[in-house]
C-alpha cells in the first residue's frame, strides 16, 4: 500500500520530496487570504469508546469537559483576534459525540461569531442516543442548521459486530418530526460481515423514511490502532456492495454529492471535508491554509495547558510545495466526483492542463472520468478505483500520522514518503 501511494506522490508531484512535518511554534494561523474558508471544531468526548473508531476521543468526564470548553473558546479567541474578522462558509462540530456538550454549543458559537461570519450554516455530528427533542431544540437554538447522525446500521447483528447498542428508528423519527433542520444526514458503514446489497438498501430507505434527506455509506477501514474482531470482506464482495448501493440510489433519483454520499434533490449537503481551506479548533483538529497544513496536539491535557498559556496548540506543520498542494487539492476535490478546470484556475492561477494533461487524458481513456465542458466527472468505475486508492492513502498517510500523534503530544518531526 505504501509503495502505491509513494509512487503516485512521486509521479504526480514530479518530485522525490516527501511530506515533511515539523514541530513549529505557530504564533498566528494566516487565514486572511485563504479562499473558501470553512471552520471545524473537535469535541473529543464519548459516553463509551467504540473499538472501530479511529478518531481522537476519550470517555466523557464533566470536569475535564468543562476545562476543555474553556480552552476551546480561548483558542478561538487567540486565532480570531490575531487574524481579523472575515466571512467563512460553514462551521462543523465533530467528535467524539459533540452533543454530550449540547448546552455548551451556544456559547462556543457565540465565541466564533465574534470573529467570523458564517454564511452557509452550522453542522454537528450526533450519536443516535442524542437525538431527543430536548437536545435538538438546544442545538437549533444555538444556530445549528445541519445534523449528521452516526447510525452505522439499523441491523442489530451488525451493530453487535461494531460493539454498538441498539438504534430505535421510531424514537429518531418522532424527534426529527418535532425539530426540523435543513439537512438531516445519517451515516452508515458498509463492508461488514453479513451485509448484502439488500440489507444496505434497507438501511438507506429506512433512513429516508424516518426523516433523513442525506445519507453517507463509508467503507470499513482497518486502522492499525483500532480493534477488529471479525474477518475482512474480500474486495470483490466489497465492490459488489459499492456498485449495488450506487445503482439503487441512481434508480431512486438521489443526488450523488460525493463518493459515498447521496441526497434527496435540493438538499444542502453535509460535508466537513471538502473545503479549499479550513481552520480547525480543538485537540487533533487540522487547519489547511493555502500552502500550510497544521495539526493540533491529540493530548487533551496538553491542549488545555498550551491554550491557557496563550499559545496555539499546534503540534506539527507541513509546508506544501506547489505540486504537493495541487495533489492535495485534486485528491479531495475528486472526493466530490467532479474536478472543474475553472475552479482549479481560480484557486492556483494556473491551468490544470499545464500540469496534469497526461493524467487526465489517461483517466478518460481508462473510463475513470468523462469530460463535460470544463468539468471532469467521475464514472462509477472511477468512483470505485478512487475508493480503493483512498483506502490505501488512509492507511499509508493518515494511519501513520494519527498513530504517532496518539502517542506523542508534540513530536519533533514526521516524514511521510
Amino acid at each position: 500500500m505504501s509503495l502505491l501511494t509513494s509512487l503516485a506522490r512521486i509521479w504526480l508531484t514530479r518530485s522525490f520530496h516527501p511530506f515533511v512535518f515539523t514541530n513549529e511554534l505557530d504564533e498566528h494561523l494566516p487565514y486572511e487570504n485563504a479562499s473558501g474558508l470553512g471552520l471545524y471544531i473537535h469535541i473529543p468526548f464519548c459516553r463509551s469508546l467504540c473499538a472501530f473508531c479511529p478518531y481522537c476521543k476519550v470517555k466523557y468526564d464533566p470536569t475535564q469537559a468543562q476545562a476543555y470548553v474553556e480552552a476551546l473558546k480561548r483558542e478561538i479567541e487567540i486565532v480570531g483576534s490575531r487574524g481579523g474578522r472575515r466571512n467563512v462558509t460553514t462551521l462543523y462540530f465533530g467528535g467524539g459525540s459533540p452533543a454530550l456538550l449540547a448546552k455548551e454549543i451556544g456559547g462556543i458559537v457565540d465565541m466564533v461569531n465574534r470573529y467570523f461570519d458564517i454564511e452557509e450554516g452550522i453542522g454537528i455530528e450526533l450519536h443516535p442516543a442524542d437525538v431527543t427533542v430536548e437536545k435538538l431544540r438546544i442545538l437549533k437554538d444555538a444556530g445549528v442548521t445541519r445534523i449528521s447522525i452516526g447510525i452505522q446500521s439499523f441491523d442489530e447483528d451488525t451493530l453487535q459486530i461494531l460493539g454498538r447498542g441498539g438504534c430505535y428508528p421510531a424514537a429518531l423519527s418522532d424527534a426529527l418530526k418535532q425539530v426540523h433542520f435543513e439537512t438531516v444526514a445519517m451515516d452508515f458503514i458498509f463492508a461488514l460481515p453479513g451485509q448484502t446489497v439488500e440489507s444496505l438498501i434497507q438501511d438507506i430507505e429506512n433512513a429516508f423514511s424516518i426523516g433523513a434527506n442525506h445519507v453517507a455509506l463509508y467503507p470499513f477501514i482497518d486502522f492499525t490502532y483500532t480493534k477488529r474482531e471479525f474477518p475482512k470482506m474480500p474486495e470483490s464482495q466489497k465492490r459488489k456492495l459499492f456498485d449495488g448501493i450506487t445503482e439503487h440510489c441512481r434508480r431512486q433519483g438521489y443526488v450523488r454529492d460525493s463518493i459515498w454520499t447521496y441526497a434527496k434533490p435540493g438538499t444542502k449537503k453535509y460535508s466537513s471535508m471538502t473545503r479549499d481551506n479550513f481552520l480547525g479548533f480543538g485537540c487533533s483538529s487540522t487547519s489547511l491554509l493555502n500552502d500550510r497544513f497544521t495539526i493540533n496536539t491529540f493530548s487533551i491535557p496538553d491542549y488545555i495547558m498550551r491554550v491557557k498559556e496563550g499559545r496555539l496548540p499546534t503540534s506539527l506543520t507541513l509546508h506544501f510545495t506547489e505540486r504537493q498542494r495541487m495533489l492535495y487539492y485534486l485528491f479531495w476535490t475528486a472526493y466530490t466526483t467532479v474536478i472543474d478546470e475553472d475552479a482549479f484556475k481560480d484557486f492556483f492561477g494556473k491551468s490544470i492542463g499545464d500540469f496534469y494533461h497526461i493524467e487526465l487524458l489517461a483517466c478518460r481513456l481508462l473510463g475513470l472520468v468523462k469530460k463535460h465542458g470544463t468539468q471532469y466527472r467521475m464514472t462509477q468505475r472511477g468512483a470505485y478505483y478512487y475508493h480503493r486508492y483512498e483506502n490505501y492513502y488512509t492507511l499509508a498517510y493518515i494511519d501513520q500520522m494519527w498513530d504517532l500523534m496518539k502517542n506523542e503530544a508534540f513530536p519533533e518531526r514526521l516524514v511521510i514518503r
